[in-house]
């Protein structure tokens, strides 16, 4: 119970060389990519977040610079237009002209000047003249005008070089929706009159300038009008009119806003152009970088997984090989090893067959002193002659001799001789059934002369086990322990049975009808030393334990029922051998 105890403790305690050659390899492996990792990621981090910025704000310059030029343009073909001496006469004397006729013909001519500015400056789009004090406000315009809608209405962008700028803006073109800048700005006459010229952007130029896909990411415009207003927003999911005031605090203190990060520049026009980037996607590449780490050190797991397992295969097998060598040695110590072809195992497998080899010349030589101390211990018994005994049968020889005459006492001296004879003789230790049950005849004929015929004996013996071998003076002792417990009484009887079992084996039994034995007078007997037994030959129960063991090894049993007045029964099971199959 301790061994096993020893065996589970050592167990809990114990390292798994598996598990802990997983942990070094994993250790191996991962330890230096995640060190060059960790001292890495501030500078990759920087490296790619500046990146990432430096590349949104060189496109939002160049956008900022697409619409600082458009209001350039727009500026330099207003100018044209409303301050151009020969064009703004013209616009004068129309609008002065009383005649008809002469009035078409100025209104032909300011349209083709029209016209032709429009032809040479393909970023334009509709122009005309607005004059908000009259019936029909827009003269001269190059594209159909609706006429519903109002320049007032427009949203205020910024004022720049003596002009007003709008936009974005749905264009004033009947015909389209587009989104464009525009521009109004007064004409300079001589009688002071109100009249301005308008144009706008050609309806594709907006959406050229600001493009998403020139970020790589996905993006949103938004633009400040000089006055600080939000004018434009591109993601009107993500942002509403009501965001503009906290969208001006955030640009203002460099802070995010639901989610955006904002990077804004400043027009030396007044107006500002914002660039809202939502943060999952301005980290979008950073964290691709972090995956493919991730995915790396996955790799690196798994492929230090596959060395150990690889390392463990080519260690657990020599193992398992030699812990077999270990198992097998108990089975077949004898056998020589096989080999692992790995150096270091094929040496511990050499050394371990010298020791299988020592071991063995060991194991015999413990066999031989074993048998030997065994052979002079049953010799040393079988010469122990308790004198209590002798005394007593020669008393009983003296008082034959007086009583009954010679007839007797020869009788009686015949068979002492005989038991005598058997018991003490140094013939084989093995003999057969026959062999045993007449040296027991003879001895249970000395004791009945003895004890004057109290008790009487009961043989059966099956015919067929008289041939078989068993150890010499094995029935004696039992028949002896029987009659010493007998009850002194007539009709007590001892009965021997020999016959075989159901499995090839020999049930030898004695059974008594005497006094019996409680629990601890049975212990008392087993345990009982030969050197104090002062009955018989002095041999008991002892001898018959140790002498079976001898023989049969755990291949026997010996068994005592007894019950106080009733009697005893021993029982023993031996199996049925020959002569030739003990080694005497």
């Amino acid at each position: 119970m301790m061994i096993k105890a020893g065996h589970v403790l050592a167990r809990l305690t114990s390292k798994s060389l598996k598990r802990s050659l997983v942990i070094y390899l994993l250790i191996a492996c991962l330890m230096p990519m995640l060190l060059l990792t960790v001292i890495t990621y501030g500078s990759i981090y920087s490296i790619l977040e500046n990146k990432i910025k430096n590349g949104i704000y060189s496109t939002l310059k160049q956008e900022r610079i697409g619409l600082e030029n458009v209001l350039n343009n727009l500026d330099f073909a207003s100018k044209q237009l409303a301050i151009d001496g020969k064009i703004v006469n013209d616009v004068q004397l129309y609008s002065t002209q009383g005649d008809f006729y002469d009035k078409a013909n100025m209104g032909a001519s300011i349209k083709d000047k029209i016209n032709m500015i429009s032809y040479t400056n393909l970023n334009l789009g509709m122009m005309f003249y607005y004059d908000p004090r009259s019936d029909q406000p827009y003269k001269f315009e190059n594209l159909q005008v609706d006429s519903s809608r109002s320049i007032t209405t427009l949203p205020h962008f910024t004022e720049y070089q003596g002009a007003v700028y709008y936009g974005p803006h749905k264009t004033m073109y009947k015909s389209s929706d587009n989104i464009v800048f525009s521009s109004l700005r007064r004409l300079e006459t001589k009688e002071n009159l109100e009249l301005y010229v308008y144009l706008e952007t050609n309806y594709n130029l907006f959406r050229k300038i600001l493009n998403n896909e020139t970020y790589g990411i996905e993006v949103s415009h938004l633009l400040i009008n000089a006055r600080g207003e939000v004018t434009y927003m591109e993601n009107e999911k993500g942002f509403t009119e009501a965001d503009s005031v906290p969208i001006l605090q955030a640009i203002d203190n460099e802070s995010e806003y639901k989610g955006y990060i904002l990077f804004h520049t400043m027009s030396e026009q007044g107006w500002q152009l914002v660039i809202a980037v939502k943060k999952t996607a301005f980290n979008n590449e950073i964290y691709a970088w972090l995956t493919k780490i991730a995915l790396l050190v996955v790799a690196t797991t798994l492929f230090a997984l596959l060395l150990a397992l690889i390392i463990w295969r080519t260690v657990y097998k020599p193992m398992k090989k030699l812990n077999k060598e270990i198992i097998y040695m108990a089975e077949n110590r004898n056998a020589p090893v096989q080999f692992t072809r790995v150096e270091e195992f094929d040496h511990l497998l050499i050394n371990f067959q010298e020791m299988k080899q020592k071991i063995n010349v060991l194991i015999a030589e413990i066999e031989e002193s074993g048998r030997e101390k065994s052979r002079l211990e049953v010799e040393k018994l079988l010469t122990q002659i308790n004198p209590h005994f002798l005394h007593n049968t020669l008393n009983t020889v003296q008082w034959l001799a007086r009583m009954n005459g010679q007839k007797e006492i020869d009788r009686l001296v015949t068979l002492l001789v005989k038991v005598l004879h058997y018991n003490l003789g140094k013939q084989s230790m093995i003999v057969t059934v026959q062999e045993e049950v007449d040296a027991l005849n003879n001895y249970i004929e000395l004791q009945r002369i003895r004890y004057d015929y109290e008790f009487d004996l009961r043989l059966q013996v099956d015919s067929d086990v008289n041939h078989v071998a068993m150890p010499r003076f094995l029935l004696q002792p039992l028949v002896e322990n029987a009659i010493y417990h007998g009850n002194g009484e007539r009709n007590n009887y001892i009965e021997v049975s020999i016959h075989k079992n159901d499995t090839d084996g020999l049930i030898l039994k004695v059974t008594d009808n005497g006094q019996g034995m409680d629990d601890a007078t049975l212990s008392k007997l087993l345990a009982e030393s030969n050197e104090n037994l002062k009955r018989g030959l002095g041999i008991g129960l002892q001898y018959v334990s140790r002498l079976i063991k001898r023989y049969y090894g755990d291949a026997s049993r010996m068994s005592i029922d007894s019950v106080v007045d009733k009697g005893t029964v021993i029982r023993i099971d031996i199996p049925i051998k020959s002569k030739e199959d003990f080694d005497d």
